[in-house]
């Protein structure tokens, strides 16, 4: 019969340490990139700054294989309206495509930007309702 050794106790954390986190972030990341088809993800951003250096628009994200995932896209307040956020858009996926990415995928709350995004291609994949609580979370895709 095989010995079973006894388990250490398993310890909850109301709030982790950032190392803590950290780690097994790059403990997954390993056991990923052993097992992926790709072997590396790059950032990738695009950004407008004032005259005075100051950024006041911008998007970043990463490219994977085949994909483009966007982390976020960010105009301020008094630039929305002028066509910025598309232009964001169509640099930060041009650059993309350049690395040989064929597809984005990105995520957008009930209350941010789905009919922008709708309105340049993107369909909505999945919706998580009740996020957090009332809320949805879109998941959308297009073809680049």
């Amino acid at each position: 019969m095989p010995s079973h050794k006894s388990q250490p106790p398993i310890e909850i954390l109301q709030f982790p340490e950032q190392h803590l986190i950290d780690f097994l972030d790059n403990r997954i990341a390993e056991f990923n990139w052993k097992n992926w088809e790709v072997s590396e993800r790059k950032p990738i951003a695009v950004q407008i700054k004032d005259d005075n250096g100051a950024i006041i628009a911008g998007s970043a994200g990463r490219t994977f294989g085949n994909w483009l995932l966007i982390n976020t896209l960010w105009v301020a307040d008094d630039l929305r309206g002028n066509n910025i956020g598309k232009q964001l858009l169509e640099a930060i996926e041009n650059a993309a495509k350049e690395r040989g990415c064929i597809k984005c995928l990105l995520d957008t709350l009930n209350f941010q930007a789905m009919p922008f995004y709708q309105k340049y291609g993107y369909k909505t994949q999945w919706t998580q309702e009740n996020y957090p609580k009332t809320g949805c979370r879109y998941y959308m895709v297009k073809d680049l």
